[in-house]
C-alpha cells in the first residue's frame, strides 16, 4: 500500500480510532487512549465529532460503530463488478452444497469478505461481509495468492506477516510457497483448521482471463461432519464449476 506524501493527521487519527472501536467491538475513551498517542481530551473530541456525524454511536460509556458506515460499505460493495456477477452463483453454490458459501477479494494485502450465502446446513462463523482476514491462513486467501506473482506475494507477506491462528496455520514461507505451487496446478485450495479450529474450507480463484486472481470463492463446513471424499472431490468440483461460470460471465459478458 502506497503511503500518502502529505497525510492529514486528524483524518488519519479519526480513522485509527474507528478501527480500534471496531476491533474491540466497542470501547470507552480510556481504552482508546491507551492505543493512540494522544490524550483522553483529544480522543474525546474525535469521538464526539464521529458521533455527531453518526459514524459512531455512544451507548453508556462505550462507543460503537454507527450505521452510517453500512450505507458506505453497501455502496462500495455494489460498485464492485465481481459482486454483481458472482452473487447469484454464490447463492446457488450454498443451496447446492447446503453449506456456507463465500466471496472474497484482496485489498492492501488482506482478504475482505464481499458476500456470503447460507445453505440449509450452514455453520455460523465469526465472518461477515466486510470482515478482513489474513490470506496465508484461509483457502480463499491461498487461492488468491496462488494466482499472483511471487513478487506480489512476497510484498504481502512482508507487510502482513504470517501470524499463527491455530496449530495448523502455515507460518513458514517456503511451506506456503510449496502449497501455492500445488494450488496453481490443481486450481483449488483447501484450509484444514488453519484459521479456525474445527473448520475446513475448499476454495477456487476467480481470474481475469490472464491467470491473475481478482477474487476467490469457497465453501466452508465443520470438520466433524465431512468425509474425505466430499472434502477432496465433491466440494472441489462444486467450487471449480461455480468459479468457471463466474469467470466466463465476468470476463466475456
Amino acid at each position: 500500500m502506497e503511503e500518502p506524501k502529505h497525510p492529514v493527521r486528524t483524518v488519519d487519527r479519526a480513522m485509527e480510532i474507528v478501527e480500534i472501536v471496531q476491533e474491540l467491538d466497542g470501547a470507552g475513551v480510556s481504552e482508546i487512549a491507551e492505543q493512540v498517542d494522544i490524550g483522553k481530551s483529544a480522543v474525546h473530541n474525535h469521538l464526539n465529532t464521529l458521533v455527531n456525524r453518526e459514524y459512531l454511536v455512544k451507548e453508556g460509556d462505550e462507543y460503537q460503530i454507527g450505521l452510517s458506515f453500512l450505507g458506505l460499505g453497501a455502496y462500495a460493495r455494489d460498485r464492485t463488478s465481481i459482486y454483481e456477477t458472482a452473487r447469484s452463483e454464490i447463492d446457488k453454490l450454498a443451496n447446492e452444497t447446503g453449506e456456507l458459501a463465500n466471496l472474497l477479494v484482496e485489498k492492501n494485502g488482506m482478504g475482505i469478505y464481499l458476500y456470503q450465502a447460507q445453505g440449509q446446513n450452514a455453520v455460523e462463523l465469526d465472518t461477515h461481509e466486510g470482515k478482513q482476514v489474513g490470506l496465508h491462513c484461509t483457502a480463499l486467501g491461498k487461492s488468491i495468492l496462488a494466482f499472483r506473482s511471487r513478487e506480489e506475494v512476497d510484498e504481502i507477506l512482508d507487510t502482513r506477516g504470517m501470524p499463527e491462528l491455530t496449530d495448523q496455520t502455515i507460518t513458514d514461507r517456503d511451506q506456503l510457497y510449496s502449497e501455492l505451487d500445488q494450488i496453481r496446478k490443481q486450481k483449488y485450495a483447501v484450509d484444514n483448521e488453519e484459521r479456525l479450529a474445527g473448520l475446513c474450507c475448499v476454495s477456487a480463484p476467480i481470474t481475469d482471463g490472464r491467470e491473475r486472481s481478482i477474487a476467490s470463492i469457497s465453501v466452508a463446513c465443520p470438520v466433524h461432519r465431512i468425509s474425505e471424499e466430499r472434502f477432496y472431490e465433491e466440494l472441489p468440483d462444486a467450487v471449480l464449476g461455480t468459479a468457471n461460470v463466474i469467470e466466463l460471465e465476468h470476463n466475456y459478458s
